[in-house]
């Protein structure tokens, strides 16, 4: 059994379950299925896939602060509102005057794991405009490390270090070895378009100084060459839990206790958009709440499926009373479940 998130240093505990650090943007989407070049009418959204995991987290029930940085412009406003309107502190979030709030533009679909454009109609087009963002200015003097730490997770992702060399200073800063240092959460979210001018090569240095780790097997093929659940946990050994996402044929959770498979649901799928940080969030929050490995894996698939079955980058997790039935079913009904749009409250039930 991997060990349950450290509680920090005071008897009280900390004042938050999680900690969500990294840039959030305003997301733009066709209100089609039209490809960028061809839309007119776009429907504006918020996407952040620490913000992402911080909205799901609160929705289910957790105590949690999201930490980044915006413009002072409306576009900031509008993020901060957003977030705060899940229920999730921001109170640490800064707002720069001098430097914008991130925007980005993206068709729904998978995300392409080359540098090339994509031209299978089935995968995402996703074009930045973030370069000089408020984000990319965190660094570590940015960033209270009390407010970083106040969390029993601290939950990172791969995107922040490829922002600038001086967000990839403070994620190294984060993820040193330190007294009372929260359980570290990784998910590698590698992101080509990101990584251009830059060596993803320190993916992999992040993810080994995490606790919990998050990552694609596109992913891994991708950056590492690693082929296989089995190929990436011998690249990293160290975290005390590797998860190994393999899409619609589930995913592989590596802990000391050895490996567990669950494999995925059958879904409706409405959109794409958010289901990896969906599926960090519900691991996460079985995490949190002490569940077996078996379960937390479930409670991750579970929390993608809502993801999946509803267009946009944040959805609404499936109520708790139904996750639970749900990922407590045996292997056979697991195997049968069936989810499409509305099976979170009930509307349309498993």
């Amino acid at each position: 059994m991997p060990p349950a998130p450290r509680t920090g240093s005071t008897p009280a505990g900390p004042p938050f379950d999680a900690v969500c650090l990294g840039e959030t943007m305003v997301a733009f989407r066709p209100a089609g299925p039209e490809r960028l070049a061809d839309a007119q009418l776009f429907v504006r959204g918020v996407g952040g896939a620490e913000s992402n995991v911080a909205c799901l987290l609160a929705g289910a029930g957790h105590r949690v602060r999201w930490v980044g940085c915006l413009g002072t412009d409306g576009f900031g406003d509008h993020v901060l509102a957003e977030i705060a309107a899940r229920g999730v502190d921001v109170s640490a979030v800064r707002r720069d005057p001098d430097r914008p709030t991130g925007l980005y533009f993206r068709t729904d679909g998978e995300r392409c794991t080359t540098s090339e454009r994509p031209a299978d109609g089935a995968l995402a087009e996703v074009l930045y405009h973030r370069a000089g963002s408020a984000a990319s200015a965190m660094s570590p003097a940015t960033v209270d490390r009390a407010v970083a730490d106040s969390g029993r997770v601290l939950h990172l992702s791969g995107i922040t270090p490829a922002l600038s060399d001086s967000c990839h200073a403070l994620v190294w800063e984060l993820t040193a070895p330190r007294p009372g240092r929260p359980l570290l959460s990784f998910d590698v979210n590698y992101r080509v378009g990101l990584w251009k001018r830059r060596d993803p090569a320190v993916l992999l240095d992040l993810a080994r100084r995490c606790d919990v780790v998050f990552v694609g097997a596109d992913e891994a093929r991708a950056v590492w060459g690693a082929d296989g659940p089995e190929a990436v946990r011998d690249l990293l050994p160290e975290p005390s839990v590797l998860v190994v996402k393999d899409g619609g044929r589930g995913a592989t959770a590596h802990t000391a206790d050895g490996s567990c498979h669950v494999p995925a649901l059958s879904v409706e799928v409405a959109g794409s958009v958010g289901a990896g940080d969906a599926f960090a969030a519900g691991f996460l929050s079985a995490t949190l709440r002490g569940l077996p490995v078996r379960a937390r894996l479930r409670h991750g698939h579970l929390t993608a499926a809502a993801a999946l079955t509803v267009p946009g980058d944040l959805a609404e997790p499936p109520a708790r009373s139904i996750a639970d039935r749900l990922a407590a079913l045996d292997d056979a009904a697991w195997g049968r479940l069936r989810l499409g749009p509305g099976w979170t409250h009930g509307r349309r039930d498993p």
